[in-house]
């Protein structure tokens, strides 16, 4: 008996619905290649600008402080650092903003605070940030391997050509390398970090999460957005929609 062929229709319609979920991600972050804006205004809003680098920092920055300070008692350093971030949640809803990046930071952070009590291990904080960046990088990697870039699926939505960039031999070259190279940001993170957890360097860890957190993502978003634009120039009648 043979097997059955995939079916093209609905192997279209999950990379639309896959495609939609990152686009939508993606706009929601300000990345919205169809929309005239500066890097530094794409890049400032990516990260969130001064509110998202410190939600981003602080909690991690206030954990490997007291950890170094005073280890014990451990519930010292992880309380501060889910306070920190209920703290920040707690603003953007008084404030009526969107709090959703407050809210996965508080999320991430009470989920690595509760590993590290439960083993009574510091360096258990970081666990859920390795685990994230192995998946990360597997999925972005094996994407564009298989000539589906996760990057690609997210333009291609934003721009309203869908998967149409797949016919594009330079798109689909572009796409592949700015998936290998988002993909290499997750496992140097990975390389680095992980010999540092199994040798129980919790300062040295912490510090170089934060090292390599911001300062390597937003040059990269930098890239990426240079990048896309110049697959996609705008033409007058782009800009006259957005001024209009």
């Amino acid at each position: 008996m043979s097997a059955q062929a995939p079916d093209p229709e609905r192997e279209q319609s999950a990379s639309d619905i896959l495609g939609a979920a990152l686009g939508g991600a993606a706009r929601r972050a300000g990345l919205d290649p169809s929309e005239s804006a500066s890097t530094q205004k794409v890049v400032w809003s990516a990260i969130g600008g001064w509110r998202g680098i410190l939600e981003s920092v602080l909690p991690s920055l206030a954990f490997v402080v007291l950890f170094t300070i005073s280890p014990e008692p451990l519930i010292l350093a992880l309380g501060v650092s889910v306070g920190i971030a209920a703290l920040f949640t707690i603003v953007r809803l008084v404030q009526k903003s969107p709090p959703s990046a407050a809210i996965g930071g508080l999320v991430a952070a009470a989920a690595a605070a509760g590993l590290a009590l439960w083993t009574g291990r510091g360096q258990d904080n970081f666990v859920p940030g390795l685990i994230t960046n192995a998946a990360y990088g597997t999925a972005i990697l094996i994407s564009a391997l298989i000539g589906w870039s996760l990057i690609g699926l997210a333009v291609g939505f934003l721009m309203g050509e869908g998967t149409g960039w797949r016919t594009d031999r330079r798109k689909r070259r572009a796409f592949f390398w700015l998936g290998i190279a988002w993909a290499a940001l997750f496992f140097a993170r990975l390389a680095v970090q992980l010999p540092l957890y199994l040798t129980e360097q919790v300062t040295a860890l912490g510090t170089l999460k934060l090292i390599m957190g911001l300062p390597l993502f937003a040059p990269l978003i930098a890239v990426t957005w240079l990048v896309v634009r110049a697959l996609y120039p705008r033409t007058p009648a782009d800009d006259a929609r957005s001024t209009a």
